[in-house]
């Protein structure tokens, strides 16, 4: 069998979670990938912005965690440590963040990680019948249920958005 294209599709594809790769072009001056991706695949794709999500890497006592939310929203740390058991959260510095998923900033995906990080979901994303998220690759995106991928991430859900 061929090598999955990244870690991430390569989790998917062992365990047979039905999904679907989006790709659309990435523009590498961008700065805001999350906004990229939400104006490359919503319209196309018929999807609501709170459909597709960011994955956020944090600094948490003891390492780091991560929180998957919306794009279109804002995190807020302390639901976001509330909801993995911890006292207090920031995000993470990009080194840290990059060197523990293995995947760049702007490709960073909450599947197929280097080292299984505690994980919140938010849970407005079992609305949908169906998510995007970073396949793990800038330009790569990719589509499943939400809870497969709350599943295959062993991720707790919790209202982790800033008010």
């Amino acid at each position: 069998m061929a090598r999955a294209a990244t870690p991430a599709i390569g989790v998917l594809v062992a365990d047979g979670a039905g999904h679907e790769i989006l790709r659309y072009h990435h523009d590498p001056r961008t700065e805001s990938f999350g906004d990229e991706a939400v104006a490359a695949l919503a319209d196309a794709h018929g999807l609501a912005a709170g459909q597709i999500l960011k994955t956020l890497v944090l600094a948490v006592p003891g390492g780091l965690a991560v929180a998957v939310l919306p794009v279109p929203s804002k995190l807020s740390l302390k639901a976001a440590a509330a909801a993995l058991g911890v006292p207090k959260a920031t995000m993470a510095e990009r080194a840290a963040a990059e060197r523990s998923t293995g995947y760049v900033l702007g490709g960073i995906s909450p599947l197929g990680q280097r080292k299984a990080l505690p994980t919140v979901v938010d849970s407005s994303a079992l609305r949908f019948p169906r998510v995007l998220c970073s396949a793990g690759k800038r330009g790569w995106d990719v589509a499943l249920a939400p809870a497969d991928l709350v599943r295959l991430t062993g991720a707790v859900t919790a209202d982790i958005l800033a008010t």
